[in-house]
C-alpha cells in the first residue's frame, strides 16, 4: 500500500464526515471562483483606451443634458484632438426585462474614438453613417438575441417619445461590432443620433456626456480643468474625469465589489479553516493508538506526522479542484445570465492557480496541529490511550 493510498483510506475511515467536510471545501473554492470572476470582470475594461480618453458630464446631476453646441468650443481646446458624444435612450426590447443599453451616437466620430472596436461588415459603418435608422449592437447583443443584418428591432421607448406621440422605435441592424473578435465590455445598442434628434419629441440638440481624445494622457488634469472652467459660470457647467475614474464611478454605484466579495470570502473560508481543523483533530483523537502502532513498526516520528499533514493538504487538495472545475463547468452558463450587468464575465485560469495555492495553504494551516501532536506522541502514552 502507498502512503497516497493509506493516506486516502484514512480520511475516508468515516465516509459521512469526510464527504459532507468535502463538499463544504468544494462549495468554498466554487464561491471563491466565481466571486474572484466577479470582482475581475468589475475592473476589466477600465483600462481599455482609457489613458487617452476623458469623459465630459453634467456637474450636478446625471440626468442633466449639455447643449450640442459646445462640441466645437472643446474641440477647439489644445490637447483635444477627437470628439464625440453619447446619451442615454433607455428603452426596452419586447419585455421589459430585456435590458440593455441603447446610445444614440454620431456613427463615424464615436467608431473613430473608439478604436478598440472593430465593425463588421465592410460596409456596415458607411451604411450606418448614411442610413438614418439603422443601428449596429455589440457581437454578444447580438448572438443573445439572435439577430441578423437586415432586422427589423423594435425598441420601446421608456424615457423619450417620437413627434407622432408614440414611443414605438424601429431600427434596421446594419452590422456588429466587437474587441478582437468577442464582445465588448458592455453589451451597446448604438444608432444614429441625427434620426434621434429629429424624431425625438423632447431632448432635441442635447447630449448626456462628451467623449474626448487628448493627444497627451500627461495632461488630462489641465484638460479638464480648462473644459470645467469654460463652463463653470454658465447654464450648463461640466465636470471632466478620466474615462478609466468614470468608469470605476459608474461600478462603485454598485458598490465596492472588491471588498464586498473579499469579506465574503473571508468568511467562507474562516469557517471552512474551523470545520477543517476540528474534522482533522476529531481523526487524530480516534487513531492515537494506531499511530502507536505504526510508530512501533518502525514509522518515524517525522512519517506519522508527514501523513497527517498530507492528509488534512490532499482533503483541501481534492476539494479544490473539484470546485475550480465546477467553476469552470458553470461559467459559460453564468455569462450568458451575467452579460447585462457586467458586458463580459469569464472564470480566468490564474484564479485556478490562486484557487489551488490558497488549497494547500489551507491543508497545511488545519493539518499542522495534529501533525505535530502526532510528532510528539510517545508511543507508551498512545497504547495507554
Amino acid at each position: 500500500m502507498s502512503l497516497f493510498t493509506l493516506m486516502w483510506a484514512n480520511l475516508f475511515r468515516k465516509p459521512t464526515r469526510a464527504w459532507l467536510t468535502l463538499g463544504s471545501v468544494t462549495v468554498a473554492f466554487v464561491l471563491f471562483m466565481l466571486l474572484r470572476s466577479i470582482s475581475a470582470a468589475f475592473d476589466s475594461g477600465l483600462n481599455v483606451s482609457a489613458a487617452q480618453r476623458l469623459i465630459v458630464g453634467p456637474k450636478y446631476s446625471q440626468i442633466d443634458s449639455l447643449p450640442i453646441a459646445q462640441k466645437q468650443q472643446i474641440l477647439a481646446i489644445d490637447g483635444v484632438t477627437g470628439i464625440t458624444h453619447t446619451s442615454w435612450f433607455g428603452g426596452v426590447y419586447q419585455d421589459p426585462k430585456n435590458f440593455f443599453p441603447q446610445f444614440p451616437v454620431d456613427p463615424l466620430t464615436y467608431f473613430d474614438l473608439h478604436p478598440e472596436y472593430t465593425v463588421e461588415p465592410a460596409d456596415a459603418l458607411e451604411r450606418f453613417a448614411r442610413e438614418p435608422t439603422s443601428a449596429i449592437v455589440d457581437i454578444g447583443l447580438m448572438e443573445t438575441y439572435g439577430w441578423k443584418v437586415g432586422q427589423v428591432i423594435p425598441i420601446e421607448g421608456t424615457i423619450y417619445t417620437k413627434t407622432d406621440g408614440t414611443r414605438a422605435w424601429e431600427f434596421t441592424l446594419v452590422g456588429w461590432f466587437s474587441e478582437k473578435g468577442k464582445a465588448s465590455n458592455f453589451p451597446l445598442f448604438l444608432f444614429n443620433y441625427a434620426y434621434f434628434n429629429e424624431a425625438a419629441a423632447f431632448g432635441n440638440d442635447q447630449v448626456d456626456q462628451w467623449i474626448l481624445r487628448i493627444r497627451d494622457p500627461e495632461q488630462a488634469d489641465e484638460i479638464a480643468g480648462q473644459i470645467d472652467a469654460l463652463y463653470a459660470n454658465s447654464a450648463d457647467p461640466t465636470r471632466t474625469v478620466t474615462e478609466d475614474e468614470a468608469n470605476r464611478q459608474f461600478a462603485r454605484q454598485l458598490g465596492d465589489m472588491g471588498f464586498i466579495t473579499t469579506m465574503i470570502m473571508s468568511a467562507v473560508f474562516f469557517t471552512i479553516v474551523l470545520l477543517t481543523g476540528n474534522t482533522m483533530t476529531q481523526a487524530l483523537r480516534e487513531r492515537i493508538p494506531e499511530l502507536a502502532v505504526l510508530k512501533t513498526l518502525g514509522f518515524t516520528d517525522g512519517a506519522v506526522s508527514m501523513m497527517i499533514l498530507g492528509e488534512a493538504v490532499l482533503l483541501c487538495v481534492v476539494g479544490g479542484l473539484i470546485g475550480i472545475g465546477l467553476a469552470f463547468l458553470a461559467g459559460p452558463g453564468l455569462s450568458e445570465g451575467l452579460e447585462g450587468v457586467f458586458g463580459s464575465f469569464s472564470v480566468a485560469p490564474f484564479t485556478a492557480v490562486e484557487a489551488l495555492g490558497l488549497s494547500v495553504l489551507i491543508g497545511t494551516g488545519v493539518g499542522a496541529l495534529p501533525a505535530l501532536t502526532a510528532r510528539r506522541l510517545t508511543i507508551v502514552d498512545a497504547l495507554r490511550k
